[in-house]
């Protein structure tokens, strides 16, 4: 089979493709034949720093849609033949993919594989950031940290699902602010001034959630744009940054709250969670509630060219690798 693999880490160019042998599930594990796989920043971070990353060579890939290849041994509710979409803990970005069948989910009816090859870690992020984790409110106002992504894009429109007053982004440029007013958002502020644009659109007050995927410095200055009892996820340090020290000086003046999520982690320790979240998640994509669109898409062979587009911060939506 063809693999995209990476020996050392580096920048796009270690994304190398191979020939391998096509992997066989153990107990407990489905093999899939692939046809999309999903590109998204954690794999970035996987190539460039060792994100997650045990022992090198390693193949890239965190989810995947196609059809049922294999059965391990103790596997349900699954047949050989049958289209999925799946979570995996890496090796996405090749023919054949073998994922934990906890992060198997059967692609809803009227979904064809290359939009379900955006949902399995997309949409459950999105779900808990506004509602397991983020419990928002009807009426509440909301700032989403890269407004413009995967993720950011389908929170905005969640958060109008669940009857936010209003929903603000936060952005790198005017295109991706056009962006994200197109996907939901009431409006979109540059990174830059985000703070300051959030207090002047709320007339001083802030905002009462705050979603943010960047840390170090964004974090804190999310912080500063929560209304009094606001609160804060954190999912990620997409900036690289040293993680952001934060204590009583910080949340006691405003009774503020700080919350952290990660899809992965879920994965791994408690799948019937995400599961749950999954399930409710991918409903509404189904019925067309929600939609993430794909905004580009390359062969396997050209995954280094995905991985540049993403690193170069210009991407919107969704990216995704044609694999079969």
């Amino acid at each position: 089979m063809r693999a995209i693999q990476v020996s050392e880490l580096g920048g796009p160019e270690v994304l190398r493709l191979v020939e391998a042998e096509a992997p066989a599930p153990g107990p407990g594990e489905v093999a899939i034949d692939v046809a999309y796989a999903g590109v998204n920043f954690a794999e970035v971070k996987a190539r460039s720093d060792g994100y997650r990353v045990t022992s090198l060579p390693f193949v890239p890939g965190l989810e995947v849609s196609g059809r049922v290849r294999a059965l391990g041994a103790g596997v349900e509710g699954l047949a050989v033949g049958q289209e999925v979409a799946a979570m995996a803990e890496g090796g996405g970005y090749a023919d054949v993919a073998v994922v934990a069948a906890a992060t198997v989910f059967p692609v809803p009816e009227g979904v064809d594989l290359r939009t379900a090859a955006t949902l399995p870690t997309v949409l459950p992020t999105a779900h808990a950031l506004i509602h397991e984790v983020g419990r928002l409110r009807a009426g509440e106002t909301v700032l989403v940290q890269g407004a413009a992504g995967g993720v950011g894009t389908v929170v905005g429109q969640l958060a109008k699902l669940a009857g936010a007053g209003a929903v603000y982004g936060v952005v790198s440029s005017e295109a991706k602010a056009a962006y994200a007013r197109e996907h939901g958002y009431d409006d979109a502020f540059l990174t830059s001034t985000f703070a300051e644009d959030v207090r002047r659109a709320t007339g001083g007050r802030g905002v009462d959630l705050v979603l943010d995927p960047v840390g170090g410095e964004t974090l804190r200055r999310g912080l500063d744009a929560l209304a009094l009892f606001g609160r804060l996820v954190s999912y990620g340090n997409a900036g690289g940054e040293p993680a952001w020290q934060v204590g009583q000086p910080e949340l006691y003046p405003r009774a503020l709250s700080i919350s952290g999520f990660s899809i992965l982690t879920l994965a791994q320790g408690a799948p019937d969670a995400l599961r749950e979240i999954a399930g409710r998640a991918f409903a509404l994509a189904a019925d067309g509630r929600v939609k993430l669109p794909v905004t580009a898409e390359f062969p396997l062979e050209e995954a280094a060219e995905a991985h540049r587009l993403m690193e170069g911060r210009t991407s919107t939506g969704k990216l995704l690798l044609r694999v079969n």
